[in-house]
């Protein structure tokens, strides 16, 4: 397994899921999206098992102040989220192609 974790320090889904590896030995990478978001190839892979809509988090003050809800066109929006990481839902934990947005330790435990 090779699991990454995307989220933010202060966010409390973000500590449950280290937790969660922690306390079951399993070796992952944090990334804080106030440091460094996710690359190119790490949102499309993403992208292609959750959906972009899923990732994006449509009640934070980013969303709305960058007038995310009238862009229509995908590559814009895909394009938004690469330059303002703040505005995925935290966390996002990756395994390979497979991924989950949220504590989801139920899909965690398929993983190993």
């Amino acid at each position: 397994m090779n699991i990454q974790i995307f989220g933010v320090k202060k966010c409390f889904d973000t500590k449950k899921a280290e937790r969660y590896f922690k306390e079951r030995k399993i070796k992952y990478q944090l990334i804080d999206l106030n440091l460094k978001g996710l690359s190119k190839g790490e949102l499309q892979s993403v992208k292609s098992s959750l959906g972009l809509k899923d990732i994006i988090n449509s009640d934070s003050k980013i969303y709305n102040s960058l007038n995310m809800d009238k862009m229509v066109n995908s590559l814009v929006r895909e394009e938004m989220v690469l330059n303002n990481p703040l505005l995925l839902k935290t966390p996002i934990v990756r395994n390979g192609k497979f991924a989950t947005v949220g504590y989801c330790p139920e899909v965690w435990g398929a993983w190993e």
